[in-house]
């Protein structure tokens, strides 16, 4: 397929990557100056719009950061919008907010076009070997069209509803559990430090129970390490749960865990740790409790991000 492409980050690269090995025509745009160098090596086009992306392809891919970069990439003077006609489809797989998925899908059926949206979840090590958790809202016909790109880009590949906006709640359903986890796993650290126990010897007899999880392995770790060389930025965590929270007022629902949990995001990115992975959310535990889990001799808060 010809298959545009717009957000070439950390975590659109390497995805725009996966489809032009699997033999895909890219047509790639980004506000970055520069677009990745070994892509347009490998016979990918630069175009100097989102429209001349979408005027030359018949999918086109959103990789943005919040919802405000897809309004822009969509909606902006010779943004996507412009370039598309009759029979196209737009998947925009940023994790933005459902509400107003469901206003930019309605805005590109009425030019003819199909939407998804496709949020994702495994970070920036998923991006670049092809596990991403993809999780798809839009109509069936519109979802198996894009089923070949999806397989190349993710390992577990999800339609959720038929509805456009369904994808996105799924995120944020997994947004509550990744932020609230990692806040859970800091917490219990932090305990064992202040307590005068070894944090990681409470980490290793935890991986054996029930409070056993991915989070506790991966981001555990870091804690522990003292490195937040960021697989996941601590400001998108918070603009995540702010998603989340902003739905929730939506709905009438009560989230009292996701609400703490911003919260911390929030202390952390006002520290000036917004570019750090978000288990730097430790460190202001640490602070409330003056204690450390680990010296940090090692690790960074500096870089960029993805979705988690």
């Amino acid at each position: 397929m010809k298959v545009g492409f717009v957000g070439l980050g950390i975590m659109g690269a390497p995805m725009a990557g996966h489809l032009q090995n699997g033999g895909h025509e890219l047509f790639l745009h980004d506000l970055a100056p520069v677009l990745p160098p070994d892509l347009l090596k490998a016979g990918a086009v630069a175009c100097d719009s989102g429209r001349a992306v979408a005027e030359a392809s018949e999918i086109v891919i959103l990789m943005v950061p919040d919802t405000p970069d897809v309004q822009a990439a969509l909606f902006a003077p010779d943004g996507v919008a412009q370039g598309l006609g009759a029979g196209q489809l737009v998947v925009d797989m940023s994790s933005i907010s459902p509400t107003a998925t469901t206003n930019f899908a309605a805005r590109i059926n009425a030019l003819g076009s199909e939407y998804l949206d496709a949020p994702v979840s495994g970070g920036s090590i998923g991006a670049v070997n092809a596990t991403l958790t993809i999780m798809v809202g839009g109509p069936q016909a519109a979802f198996d069209s894009a089923m070949p790109l999806f397989e190349l880009m993710g390992g577990t590949v999800t339609l959720i509803g038929t509805r456009n906006g369904d994808g996105q709640v799924c995120k944020a359903a997994n947004q509550i559990i990744v932020g609230v986890t990692v806040q859970a796993v800091a917490e219990a650290l932090v305990l064992a430090a202040k307590a005068g126990a070894d944090p990681a010897k409470v980490r290793q007899a935890l991986m054996g129970g029930a409070a056993s999880s991915m989070i506790l392995e991966n981001h555990g770790a870091r804690m522990l390490e003292g490195n937040f060389e960021p697989g996941f930025r601590a400001e998108l965590q918070q603009k995540d749960l702010n998603v989340v929270l902003s739905a929730a007022r939506d709905l009438g629902v009560v989230l009292p865990l996701a609400a703490t949990a911003e919260s911390l995001y929030n202390a952390l990115n006002a520290r000036g740790k917004a570019k750090a992975d978000h288990s730097a959310v430790v460190t202001i535990l640490e602070e409330l409790a003056a204690c450390q889990v680990a010296p940090r001799d090692g690790g960074s808060n500096n870089g960029e991000g993805d979705n988690d």
